[in-house]
């Protein structure tokens, strides 16, 4: 049976809510606890990769839980649902630092809230993400709900660097500390709403009944699904450069570009980025792909991407301050990135078809919690890489032009502007080479595939 606009319609509104917690958390807890708590910025670069090295252990063991998880609502709405009010509750939690504390206090607080904050999130990404092959038949369907649930959580991820610092500056009265902690509570309840309401709609479909993996297993059909592995390979290096600059931008535009009125141009340049990424997703992706098949649209997806950076850091150099030509560079990184999102979403979907017919068992939970496991790695690299780009370049609190013109004189603003553009260009490079070296599922191949594992089942 073919899925319903409702079906559909609440499985992208989960989206929605999901990814503008994460872009939340992923973009501007750095700036949280470094900008406005003063804790230093190379611990915070320490904590949130050592949250991602703990993740490494919780996120498989959640995709095994999932796989055991047997009730009359199924096995992916409980965790789904679960997940989500805790994370909400601890979203809001981590973005209320109690104002007493500082120093080691404030490091201990932040390590403890993040990494919980990391393990609930777990605990409904990995569920959510794995019913896709679960109540879906395959091909177009598969691939059209996975372009949905993803373009829906580009416009989460869009909404939230559009509006969080004009909300910020406007509900804490130019309190920044009380204005994210306001701000933090709205989107937790919204996350909360969204995905109950997804919770409601979605029904799984009947699939092969498997045996549930040990985590021994697990690992071990991770490593011989080599599809599966290339993948979440491509997934942590294209994330992981789109986070780097994702979280310096707001580092760029308050000290390097925008002086006292930074957040003016800041918010102007995410509503531009945020529309292209959401259109990227939701037009320009299936435009292309009328023209020439999912591989191809990633091959040139990269191009855009790398091209834009490029493009980025000469007007960087150049030293141009008007934002509108800042549009050029930005088109292309945030159509590029679009449509990276759908397709390593898509990609990863196909890869458990390719591991059911290759080790005979069908392992959603397993392959999906690697995405959620590589994706928050990327965040954590990312933030690291950011957190020490950000302590060698000593850039200070203060926007006056003055200082941004002393800081843009010398090698702090430089070092931003590398570790912005060029490092991302590195992590694109490694990327499309070993995804064109290794991946094979082609739109033929997948078709295939589909057919064996049809008539097997028969």
């Amino acid at each position: 049976m073919k899925l319903t606009f409702r079906e559909k319609a609440s499985y992208g509104l989960g989206a929605v809510g999901k990814d503008m917690v994460y872009m939340l958390s992923a973009s501007y807890i750095l700036y949280y606890y470094q900008d406005i708590l003063g804790v230093s910025a190379v611990a915070m670069g320490i904590i949130l990769m050592a949250a991602r090295v703990f993740d490494a252990f919780n996120d498989p063991i959640m995709g095994v839980l999932v796989a055991k998880t047997r009730t009359k609502w199924g096995k992916f709405r409980p965790w789904l649902l679960i997940g989500t009010i805790l994370n909400a509750f601890v979203l809001f939690i981590m973005f209320s630092a109690p104002p007493t504390l500082d120093g080691k206090g404030l490091v201990a607080y932040a390590a403890i809230t993040y990494i919980v904050w990391g393990v609930t999130y777990t605990m409904m990404d990995i569920p959510y993400w794995s019913m896709i092959p679960a109540f879906t038949e395959g091909g177009k369907e598969r691939e059209g709900l996975s372009t949905l649930a993803r373009s829906c959580a580009g416009v989460g991820s869009a909404l939230i660097t559009i509006i969080t610092m004009i909300c910020v500056k406007n509900i804490g009265q130019g309190d920044e500390r009380l204005g994210f902690q306001r701000f933090a509570l709205i989107i937790a309840v919204l996350f909360v709403v969204f995905i109950t309401i997804t919770c409601i709609c979605i029904k799984e479909k009947s699939t092969v009944d498997v045996e549930a993996p040990s985590v021994g297993q697990m690992f071990r059909a991770l490593i011989q699904n080599d599809q599966a592995m290339i993948v979440v390979i491509s997934i942590v290096l294209i994330n992981c450069s789109l986070y780097i600059t994702s979280n310096l931008l707001i580092y760029f535009f308050k000290y390097d570009f925008g002086g006292q009125t930074w957040e003016n141009e800041y918010t102007l340049f995410n509503t531009f980025g945020g529309g292209i990424q959401i259109l990227s997703m939701m037009l320009f992706y299936p435009v292309l792909r009328k023209f020439i098949n999912s591989v191809q649209v990633f091959y040139v997806s990269f191009v855009m991407a790398i091209a834009g950076y490029a493009v980025l850091f000469t007007l960087m150099c150049l030293g141009l301050t008007n934002i509108f030509l800042l549009f050029i560079p930005a088109f292309f990184i945030f159509t590029a990135f679009g449509m990276l999102t759908v397709l390593t979403t898509v990609f990863l979907a196909n890869t458990v078809d390719y591991g059911e017919l290759k080790n005979n068992r069908r392992d959603e939970s397993v392959i999906f919690s690697m995405q959620t496991f590589v994706v928050k790695l990327a965040s954590g690299v990312a933030v690291l890489i950011a957190s020490i780009c950000l302590s060698i370049a000593n850039l200070s609190d203060d926007t006056s032009t003055a200082v941004v013109a002393e800081a843009a004189a010398g090698s702090s603003i430089f070092i931003l502007r590398m570790t912005m553009t060029v490092v991302p260009i590195a992590g694109l490079l490694l990327a499309v080479f070993l995804f064109h070296r290794k991946y094979m599922l082609t739109e033929q191949k997948v078709e295939e595939i589909a057919a064996q594992i049809k008539a097997k089942r028969g």
